[in-house]
């Protein structure tokens, strides 16, 4: 098979596409690069998350860069990648890997490269990674290796406990004694990930649920969505608790319940810190977001006179902005938020206790304190709907959107377009519509946000019938 990296890393099916054959081959290719980069000397950190064997991956990794005179730094246990992130950072290492598939389904797991500045792999690394893959396969490159016991009792691995070092950055960054003499009843959903654990190490006091090992992630993909979080929502609604917070496979993403017990989604959470980031930590800097995050950051940025910077989806799009330029926080629909002054890197964790501080300093929950903002900026409705999709209809939906595109949507005149990641089209009133293939899954993704539920519903159900796909349109939210 050709190794081709997505949005994040790479990704496949266990034992179908992500085998040990296959992860090997995309292991010495990255232990190539870092030698051709003068960065293998540095050594190398390696994590991975819960999933059916990572543990397993992430041993054979290490053996591989053994086998290059690679030393290894190995998590002693699963671990979230933005510890393995901040680790590759702040003990100076080459480069990072972390063995996860983050929020895909069970059955995949998958490849993370993390660079010196601890953050994921910019477009140009995967590229070179992909090039040096497909010419090892072709001139029939050994896999360079040292048997694990060996490499481990000769020092060339070493385990190490990479929440350490990470737990100290977050108790810099976060008041933690604010947040605990609030008295917050907060409650965190890890979905079974590597995430589990963190907080309530943090924040004494959080409750946490789905905690346990449970690689099927109890019959669902670790995704902070809406739908996800059923038990999440009712233990909020309940009463008991204040605030719900959820963290993907491997902690990287955020989702929130709020105190009504309603998911309170990326979007809301981008808004609302960073607004407090502005007005509470007197920040500066430009906004990041990618094609389907929600207008809302660009009539905030827009209000305190910020730099708007939109990318393709895919955090390391605005990985490599913050590291070009000076930027405040950078984020995407799918729950993927970065800040000044950490790593270039998405953060659940981070993001899931910095919500917690924006409670604690106001007084309020997240709705209100979301209310209030777009009683001042105009009140939006946002909704996703994905569909399996077979490769060969994918491609015939992306060749007919790209020559043919459409003039007119439900209705509605389409005024601008931007076809960087996907088709998205605008309407009046900033209204707009995207249609985008996944870079990791046979997924076909239909975004809309409007100024009406109405109108959000109307566009995605005109974009089912464009991509011809069965409705499944659901109420608009936020």
């Amino acid at each position: 098979m050709r190794i081709k990296f997505g949005t994040d890393g790479w990704r496949g099916v266990i034992a179908r596409d992500f085998t040990f054959d296959n992860l090997s081959l995309v292991a010495q290719a990255t232990m190539d690069y870092l030698i051709q980069t003068n960065a293998a000397g540095r050594g190398l950190v390696v994590g991975y998350d819960r999933r059916f064997l990572s543990r397993e991956f992430a041993r054979r990794v290490a053996e591989i860069a053994a086998g290059n005179a690679i030393r290894v730094r190995l998590s002693d246990g699963y671990a979230p990648t933005p510890a393995i992130s901040w680790a590759v950072r702040e003990s100076g290492a080459g480069a990072g890997i972390m063995v996860t598939a983050s929020h895909n389904p069970p059955e995949y797991n998958g490849f993370k490269i993390k660079e010196a500045f601890g953050g994921s792999a910019l477009p140009s690394t995967t590229s070179a990674l992909e090039e040096i893959v497909a010419a090892n396969v072709a001139t029939g490159r050994p896999i360079q290796e040292r048997p694990f016991d060996d490499a481990l009792r000769e020092g060339m691995i070493e385990y190490f406990d990479p929440c350490q070092g990470y737990f100290e950055q977050i108790r810099r960054y976060v008041d933690l004694d604010l947040i605990a003499e609030s008295g917050i009843a907060a409650v965190v959903d890890p979905m079974y990930g590597a995430g589990c654990g963190a907080i309530p190490r943090l924040l004494a006091g959080v409750d946490e649920i789905h905690c346990v090992e449970n690689p099927c992630f109890g019959g669902q993909p670790p995704e902070p969505i809406g739908e996800h979080l059923a038990e999440l929502s009712a233990l909020v609604a309940g009463g008991t608790y204040r605030v719900g917070l959820a963290l993907d496979g491997d902690a990287d993403r955020i989702g929130a319940i709020d105190e009504n017990g309603d998911f309170f989604s990326s979007h809301c959470i981008f808004t609302v810190i960073l607004r407090h980031l502005i007005e509470h930590k007197k920040l500066r800097g430009g906004v990041v977001k990618t094609v389907s995050s929600t207008r809302m950051v660009d009539l905030l940025a827009a209000r305190y006179g910020l730099r708007l910077f939109e990318t393709p989806i895919g955090f390391k799009h605005i990985c490599e902005l913050m590291l070009k330029e000076d930027i405040l926080m950078g984020g995407e629909e799918s729950g993927g938020l970065g800040v000044k002054g950490h790593i270039p890197e998405r953060d659940g964790i981070l993001m899931a206790l910095l919500l917690l501080e924006v409670m604690a300093v106001n007084g309020k929950g997240l709705r209100q304190l979301l209310n209030e903002t777009m009683d001042e900026i105009g009140h939006f409705f946002y909704r996703r709907i994905d569909h399996r999709i077979a490769e060969d209809a994918k491609e015939r939906l992306v060749a007919r959107l790209r020559t043919e595109p459409p003039a007119e949507i439900a209705s509605r005149m389409v005024v601008a377009t931007n076809f960087s990641d996907g088709f998205k089209f605008f309407f009046e009133n900033g209204d707009w519509l995207l249609i985008r293939p996944s870079g990791t899954e046979p997924v076909l993704r239909l975004y809309s946000e409007a100024t009406s539920p109405d109108r959000v519903d109307q566009l995605l159900r005109e974009a089912e019938l464009l991509a011809g796909v069965a409705p499944g349109c659901q109420p608009a939210s936020l």
